[in-house]
């Protein structure tokens, strides 16, 4: 019996998700534009405001499955810039993005980082990452608040002076003491909910402009 009413909910929320997508206009652009998510907008919109993506930049996507957010820097920075990709999860190949699978606070990886960047000044880290939602909102929150510190930690090691970082997190208080962080680092820095953001959504977007090094 147990078994058979969970079954149920999964079935509702299934239904339920499904409706969402089916109605949702990012969902539709996402798919008429070939971009892997719909959150691919999120990083246009944000972009649209700040122009932290420019031709013949470096770019550098932490946590980049599916890849939406790489595929913008690609169409962002053109042929001459450079874009990398890096997530635990294996990302499908993207035209003229350099994929790397990996935990981007390892030696390994970063050291595979800076063979591809070969001496090229990073223009802006960025990320999307959002935690394994377990239902606990603190919870969650707090290990949003985790990504953004080693994403910002990250960041310290690779971004030239001058250079941007952007990264998502939940909602939930403890975010100001990391933006105070990010004050101390950047010459600017504005909390974002792009349209893109579904309104019932707790996320928002750190954009932090002219690192100081």
């Amino acid at each position: 019996m147990i078994f058979l009413l969970l079954n149920r909910a999964y079935s509702t929320s299934s239904k339920n998700w499904l409706s969402r997508q089916a109605k949702d206009p990012y969902c539709k652009l996402a798919k008429a534009n070939q971009y892997r998510a719909r959150s691919a907008f999120k990083l246009i919109q944000i972009n649209d405001k700040y122009r932290i993506l420019r031709r013949n930049d470096v770019v550098i996507d932490c946590g980049a499955a599916p890849g939406g957010w790489t595929q913008v820097a690609v169409e962002k920075v053109s042929k001459k810039g450079l874009v990398i990709g890096i997530d635990l999860l294996h990302v499908d190949p993207i035209p003229h993005a350099h994929l790397i699978q990996g935990n981007f606070m390892q030696t390994k990886t970063q050291d595979e980082i800076h063979h591809i960047l070969q001496g090229r000044s990073v223009n802006l880290v960025c990320s999307d990452m959002a935690p394994s939602f377990s239902g606990n909102h603190i919870a969650d929150h707090a290990h949003s608040m985790e990504l953004c510190e080693s994403a910002l930690s990250f960041a310290e090691k690779v971004l030239s002076p001058g250079g941007s970082f952007v990264a998502k997190f939940l909602m939930g208080g403890t975010e100001h003491e990391f933006r105070k962080k990010l004050k101390s680092l950047f010459a600017k820095v504005k909390t974002e909910k792009p349209d893109a953001s579904r309104k019932q959504s707790t996320e928002g977007f750190f954009v932090a402009l002219g690192y100081k090094g």
